[in-house]
């Protein structure tokens, strides 16, 4: 049986109009999937409504205990349940999650040599029983970014990061497609032009585009995710802007250097 698994980005959950086209081609969708989400801004802009600083690190987000407090209200609260709620309005039957519901995803806290990221947690595992129990009733389960250690402790997490881990989980009772939904039309090799989308992209040519310069900052770490998953079994991986969501053929396609051999012949 087919199964998506199908992130969407925080840039996504900030734009309402995008937002609501979105979901309904949720509704309009026949097989079974799996949506996690990231958390965009509004746990920022909560933190400076409430005088909490941001601290960051190369660029990175340290999760201090109330910068946690906050992240769990806005993530596995407003937007999840926000989400779920449109796509109830859709006829979409949603169940909202967290990492710790139905003790569905791990995560190990991120330690550094010298850095203290605090809250954050690398993800562990994923359990299997809970979610196939959900898309068997017909249930679409809608994940939030955060997970659990399994000693009561809540842990942020990289939503890039869950989607995949989840992908690579269900592949081994379903044929997975993993589908990055962002704002562009797929990985670009200039980011101000939507036409020079990447159509198929390999390690050796990820490998040559970061060295060029020409893939850098937060696409990296999604583009890591997207390739360790097809490493692992996930049978299709793709990233799309959202209203190429059921165009098989559109945006970037994550694929392994024996897959390229296949495509050029």
């Amino acid at each position: 049986m087919k199964c998506k698994v199908i992130k969407i980005g925080g840039a996504l959950i900030e734009d309402a109009g995008l937002l609501n086209r979105l979901c309904r081609k949720f509704a309009s969708m026949t097989s079974p999937f799996v949506i996690v989400h990231g958390g965009g801004t509004f746990a920022g802009q909560l933190a400076e409504r409430l005088g909490i600083p941001r601290k960051m690190i190369d660029g990175r987000r340290v999760t201090d205990r109330e910068t946690l407090e906050v992240t769990v209200m806005v993530y596995a609260g407003w937007i999840n349940k926000t989400l779920v709620a449109r796509l109830q309005a859709l006829g979409v039957n949603a169940c909202g999650l967290s990492g710790c519901d139905l003790n569905l995803v791990k995560a190990d806290r991120r330690e550094g040599q010298s850095i203290d990221w605090g809250y954050v947690g690398d993800v562990r595992l994923v359990r299997m029983g809970g979610l196939e129990l959900l898309l068997q009733a017909g249930v679409v389960p809608v994940i939030s970014p955060i997970t659990h250690d399994g000693k009561g402790v809540l842990l942020n997490s990289n939503a890039d990061g869950i989607a995949a881990a989840v992908a690579e989980t269900l592949g081994m009772c379903y044929d997975v497609e993993l589908i990055y939904c962002f704002d562009k039309k797929g990985v670009l090799t200039d980011v101000g032009d939507e036409g020079s989308v990447i159509p198929c992209l390999t390690p050796s040519l990820y490998e040559k585009y970061k060295q060029s310069g020409m893939i850098h900052s937060g696409m990296i770490p999604k583009l890591d995710n997207a390739f360790k998953s097809v490493s692992n079994g996930v049978q299709a991986v793709r990233l799309i802007h959202p209203d190429d969501l059921g165009q098989p053929d559109a945006g970037t396609r994550i694929i392994l250097e024996k897959q390229w051999t296949r495509v050029e012949q």
